[in-house]
């Protein structure tokens, strides 16, 4: 985010020094600059555009200008999005089979579209979590780290300690008073119980042994250094080692479509109308779907009950595969539909490739 804000404050200091520089004779009274030249490379206007390099002939020096700008430079905001997003979830292979066929300036590009949906999915796991949201834990408190939870046992059961001890005195001074002590031997017996609960769970709690940094210490043997050097480390810190394989995951998203092309070129690859090329622009495009797919039901997931939220997950994505694979082909519906089971399965492949080489990257650190 600093970044961006970096960005937006260079686009301000850059509009002053272009009015400190041009000064007002070429802007008007109204904030729009009259000119019959292009400013960018000073070629002779005949039309809305620059016929040499494309810039816009009339430039606008209004606020709402410099805000269309920042929407524009940040979020990529622009017409062409209302466009293609309709596209995009109702007819995702007319707009496949469009942009292919040529039609570029009507809508975004499939590779801007996507890392769009990846900047707003990391957007939105930060602010308001996945889709799928844990339920009440009943008040119980989860410790994840080792040490942290053993230290919680051994104070409960200093508690447990204590409660007995205080009442094996009261039922000693009942005892010595002649008084009854039967209520005070019910309770003693649910705390000596108790007491032993907590004496077992401390057995088993510490059969593994805990490392320095909180995890389990493992003694891996594989022959291979940097292998057992990596298993040990992320034994002796998961938490760490999770937070490194989702940055990555963010990072590295983009390798999600160079990894499903040997998948889609197996389902056409006697297909000799079909390339790379167009697998490449499927992929990317249904890629950015369901990622998008994401993020709208990690905002639904926040007022919609999760059972709603988890049927969607399952049947939003093979829904949208048929519809995109059979216009984007010209397939039959026999054609797409097992090409949509076999994609499907592909998708999981690729989904786990995509991990290995996360895994393998943070192994190689």
């Amino acid at each position: 985010m600093t970044g961006k804000l970096e960005a937006v404050a260079n686009v301000t200091m850059a509009d002053r020094a272009a009015h400190a520089i041009e000064g007002e004779a070429a802007t008007g009274a109204d904030g729009h600059t009259h000119e019959s030249h292009c400013l960018n490379c000073g070629a002779d206007l005949l039309g809305p555009h620059c016929h040499r390099c494309g810039q816009h002939a009339h430039l606008h020096r209004t606020m709402g200008g410099f805000a269309h700008d920042i929407l524009h430079g940040v979020f990529h905001f622009e017409g062409k999005m209302w466009g293609t997003l309709p596209l995009l979830f109702r007819r995702p292979g007319e707009l496949t089979r469009r942009y292919i066929h040529g039609e570029r300036t009507k809508f975004v590009s499939p590779m801007a579209l996507f890392l769009f949906s990846v900047f707003l999915m990391v957007a939105t796991f930060n602010f308001v979590g996945g889709p799928i949201r844990g339920g009440d834990d009943g008040g119980i408190k989860v410790v994840s780290n080792p040490v942290e939870a053993r230290a919680q046992l051994a104070e409960e059961r200093r508690d447990a300690e204590r409660a007995v001890r205080r009442l094996e005195e009261r039922r000693a001074a009942a005892a010595r008073e002649r008084r009854s002590t039967a209520a005070i031997d019910e309770d003693l017996a649910e705390a000596r119980d108790e007491l032993d609960r907590f004496a077992t769970a401390a057995a088993v709690a510490t059969s593994p042994q805990p490392s320095e940094t909180g995890g389990i210490r493992v003694d891996p043997n594989s022959g291979i250094h940097a292998v057992d050097e990596a298993i040990r480390h992320v034994a002796a810190n998961p938490e760490l080692m999770a937070y490194k394989l989702q940055s990555s995951a963010y990072k590295f998203s983009w390798a999600l479509i160079p990894i499903s092309l040997p998948f889609i070129w197996l389902m056409f690859f006697w297909r000799r109308e079909y390339g790379m090329y167009d697998h490449a622009i499927f992929a990317t495009y249904s890629l950015s779907a369901m990622t998008l797919m994401v993020i709208a039901l990690s905002i639904l997931a926040v007022f919609v009950w999760t059972p709603i939220i988890v049927i969607a997950l399952v049947a939003i994505p093979p829904w949208h595969m048929y519809r995109q694979l059979k216009d984007a082909y010209a397939l039959s519906r026999r054609g797409a539909l097992w090409r949509t089971i076999f994609l499907l399965g592909s998708a999981s492949g690729a989904g786990m490739l995509f991990f290995i080489l996360l895994v393998t990257m943070q192994m190689g650190h």
